[in-house]
């Protein structure tokens, strides 16, 4: 029997036993194609089930349902790509596909080309869902939507380029404002518009402020009405995100005003038709420039009617301020009397000037100053005679007291002095000296004292007696044996010099040592109860000297 023949599940052929034999593939295939040829194309409505988004290969497993029964759905991944409508868990759809099995599993299935919601309602109640959802997100308050700037230079517009939406809105622009117009073309309807119309929002953003095609300063997305079919790619998830990451203030202009869609929640401002977003993104040339002039007329009334009242501020405090003529009249009085008394004291003063030089021009008479200059040249002979016999007065004193001193400073009475004076430090020495050899003599027995002291409280005075004086590496004393772990470094010091040593291990044990005091070893060792160390010394070659370098012989501690 061909595979491509059905198999005979009659009576006769179950009990013969010339019965024909099916493989369990031939059987699959069998029902599979009676299944196709049976049904088709069929179109199936159903809830959405075990939807958990495309797989790893692209493919998308979910199963439509209903009250009574269930049955498995597939999407390819090249027709996932073009479906206007997207699956979601729990949403009623109609499915158009071919019904086939699956032979793997003994699974009947349909293979979906084309989906779309179960009616308006459907529609509306998803609508209603990602509203509830965008809102609970935060996604339509008013405290993150931006203001619009209120001249902007740059004016991005994402639509369509074909339509008459953007040529009503380029005829807006001109007849109101010049400005740059940028439009990012896009399909506004239909499979992968939802998708182009996000990517055109943030390809707007990506603008680099300062690039060679300049940033947007506002973007507007603009589509003519329709049905809600129609607009529905405007409230698709990926675009309702991208405009609400949008650093680019956006106005919404999607169908007349009594459509509305999720971008216009979350958008900056949303526009009743495109033509109204034109004139809200840039304001109109004329009304600009009545502004202007109502602001310019504002202004030159306001500075009238300042000048107005300060002029009169300024008068009314001159009002009250009192007149020059008052301010001045007492300062002047007291000038004009000054004036006259100056006057007055210099016509005085000029007539006493007069008055003392005629009384000083009659003394001024060449004779009168003859007999003076006479008188003042004998004053002056006189005075230079007393200055002679003055002088020579003075020098016959100063010689005499000169001759008396040098009558005492004679050679003999000097020698004399010196030889006194050498007499008592000659005394004067031998009394030093005889002091001093006392201090140093009792300094010395004190010293001597001490010295003994300090070799008899030495520890180098137990060395000599047979010792040893153990140290770590730092110069800290070892006083028991638990302070050294196996391979310490230790100096051992003995009376006649140091040796380095190293513990080999922890045992209860003499050490033993190697290096110039190693006879000790034939002593007789005590037995000890305290814990010991067994070391291998190292000659470190500082024989007689101290840890820092100076010579044995100072004082120390025995620890």
């Amino acid at each position: 029997m061909s595979e491509f023949e059905r198999p005979d599940m009659s009576r006769e052929g179950r009990s013969g036993a010339n019965a024909p034999e099916f493989s369990v593939s031939e059987l699959s295939g069998a029902i599979k194609r009676a299944l196709e040829e049976g049904f088709g194309y069929v179109r199936l409505k159903g809830e959405i089930s075990g939807y958990r988004g495309p797989h790893a290969s692209g493919h998308c497993y979910f199963a439509l349902k209903d009250d009574k029964a269930k049955i498995e759905a597939v999407i390819w991944k090249g027709t996932f790509g073009r479906l206007r409508f997207k699956p979601q868990e729990g949403l009623e759809v109609v499915a158009q596909g071919k019904i086939t099995t699956f032979p793997g599993s003994s699974k009947y299935q349909i293979v979906i080309e084309a989906l779309e919601p179960a009616g308006a309602g459907a529609l509306m109640a998803l609508l209603e869902e990602r509203k509830r959802k965008f809102a609970a997100e935060g996604l339509f308050e008013e405290a993150r939507k931006k203001p619009r700037p209120f001249l902007p230079r740059v004016i991005g517009i994402v639509t369509s380029p074909t339509g008459a939406v953007i040529r009503d809105m380029l005829h807006g622009f001109d007849e109101r404002f010049p400005a740059h117009v940028v439009v990012w073309p896009v399909r506004v309807q239909g499979e992968g518009s939802a998708q182009e119309v996000a990517n055109a929002i943030r390809g707007f953003n990506a603008f680099p402020p300062a690039g060679a095609l300049p940033r947007p300063h506002v973007l507007i997305v603009a589509r003519g009405g329709g049905a809600l079919e129609d607009l529905w790619g405007f409230n698709e998830e990926v675009v309702v995100r991208a405009a609400a990451e949008s650093v680019i203030p956006l106005i919404s202009a999607v169908g007349h005003e009594t459509d509305w869609t999720l971008i216009d929640l979350v958008a900056d401002a949303r526009a009743p038709t495109p033509t109204k977003a034109a004139e809200w993104a840039v304001p109109k040339f004329s009304d600009l420039a009545g502004a202007v002039d109502h602001l310019g007329q504002r202004q030159r009334r306001g500075i009238r009617r300042y000048l107005d009242e300060t002029r009169n501020t300024f008068r009314a405090e001159a009002r009250g301020l009192p007149k020059l003529e008052d301010l001045i009249a007492l300062p002047r009085q007291r000038f004009d009397g000054a004036a006259g008394r100056l006057d007055q004291g210099l016509r005085g003063l000029l007539q006493q000037k007069k008055t003392g030089y005629a009384h000083v021009s009659a003394t001024l008479r060449p004779s009168l100053l003859g007999v003076r200059f006479g008188a003042a040249r004998r004053a002056l002979d006189r005075l230079a005679q007393r200055q002679s016999h003055c002088l020579g007065r003075f020098s016959n004193l100063e010689r005499n007291r000169f001759e008396r001193v040098a009558s005492r400073l004679r050679p003999g009475q000097i020698a004399a002095r010196i030889a006194d004076c050498r007499k008592d430090l000659g005394v004067l020495e031998r009394r030093g000296a005889q002091a001093l050899m006392g201090r140093i003599t009792l300094g010395r027995r004190r010293l001597d004292g001490e010295a003994n002291m300090l070799r008899t409280l030495s520890y180098q005075s137990v060395l000599a007696r047979g010792f040893a004086l153990v140290r770590h590496e730092d110069g800290a004393a070892v006083r028991v044996a638990a302070a050294l772990s196996a391979g310490a470094r230790i100096v051992i010091e003995f009376a006649d010099g140091k040796t380095g040593a190293q513990v080999t291990d922890s045992q209860h044990t003499v050490p033993q040592v190697t290096g110039p005091m190693s006879s000790i070893s034939d002593r007789p060792q005590a037995k000890s109860t305290a814990r010991t160390q067994r070391v291998r010394a190292k000659t470190d070659g500082q024989r007689g000297e101290s840890d820092d370098g100076s010579d044995g012989g100072g004082q120390g501690s025995l620890f």
